[in-house]
């Protein structure tokens, strides 16, 4: 029984190594760089503390 559960646990850190490689891939299979994700835009809040439109007047970014 120990021989079985040892053989299972080995078995499922061996098949998790692939997960780590890169996941981006291009149309033909090939491995590429990742694009890089957007940045968030800017926050802005009004003088009372609420959200409001960043450019307007008394905002400030949070």
């Amino acid at each position: 029984m120990r021989r079985i559960v040892a053989a299972a646990a080995a078995l499922t850190l061996i098949s998790g190594v692939p997960a780590l490689a890169a996941p981006c891939k291009d149309a033909k299979g090939r491995f590429v760089k990742c694009p890089e994700k957007p940045a968030k835009p800017a926050r802005c809040k009004d003088a009372r503390g609420k959200f409001a439109k960043c450019g307007t007047a008394g905002a400030k970014p949070a």
